[in-house]
């Protein structure tokens, strides 16, 4: 029986909250290691991790916190971004980046 409370563990990380870049990347690291991620996560993700590493080079390293001026930065290369996704890719990808959202302790 024991084994099976420690498999049950092993997903509750879905309301951890992400204080700094790192945590988000681990975070982000963490869906391809789950069963049931949907591809459209993996490609939010991906995408994601690619703009928060863009704009994050402005603000330090990857031990820096999560800032509100850091989430305005992504949030405006989000929307730049319209150019180069499909209405339903950038809609995907904002919805999983307001998801994410919640986990930033601001």
């Amino acid at each position: 029986m024991s084994n099976n409370s420690n498999n049950s563990n092993n997903s509750n990380n879905s309301s951890e909250q992400l204080t700094t870049i790192a945590d988000f990347y681990q975070y982000l690291d963490g869906l391809f290691d789950l069963d049931d991620t949907d591809s459209d996560t993996l490609f939010s993700g991906g995408y994601l991790r690619g703009l928060f590493s863009l704009v994050a080079t402005e603000f330090g390293d990857e031990s820096q916190a999560i800032t509100s001026a850091l989430v305005a930065g992504v949030d405006k290369k989000l929307t730049q971004a319209k150019t180069e996704l499909s209405p339903q890719d950038h809609a995907i990808v904002t919805n999983f980046w307001l998801k994410v959202q919640q986990r930033f302790p601001l």
